[in-house]
């Protein structure tokens, strides 16, 4: 199976993989799976630590890059397909990070790993954190 991972979920992989359900966390670390983390997710983890929201181990370009390599998480980069559906996604809520992944889960096919509850509001298959 090919999984989509929220923000959240790849950075519980990178540091808490205790928080994951025994099901989710099964599908994490099987190695059976494909993982992949946007570049939405990237960009929301650089502006959260810029920010001070996010305290990471180093600095974001290599605390991303080096995890990815480590977990066998693959890069899901966006196209112009993708922010151009965000056009098509009703208001439920207006963050941009979330909006795109649920775009390119829609589009890719992806099932989304996530803890969220609010994407359960979109047209979105979602597999519970």
């Amino acid at each position: 199976m090919r999984i989509l991972l929220d923000t959240q979920c790849w950075l519980w992989m990178t540091a808490s993989p205790e928080r994951f359900s025994s099901r989710a966390r099964a599908l994490v670390e099987s190695g059976e799976h494909e993982l992949f983390l946007s570049a939405a997710s990237s960009w929301e983890i650089a502006i959260k630590h810029g920010l001070r929201k996010l305290t990471l181990t180093e600095p974001p370009d290599r605390f991303v890059l080096s995890r990815l390599d480590r977990l066998g998480v693959r890069s899901l980069p966006i196209e112009h397909r993708h922010a151009l559906h965000v056009s098509t996604l009703p208001a439920h809520h207006r963050d941009p990070f979330d909006r795109m992944l649920i775009c390119q889960s829609q589009l890719e096919e992806l099932p989304l790993l996530t803890a969220d509850p609010q994407f359960a509001m979109y047209d979105v298959s979602t597999i519970s954190a």
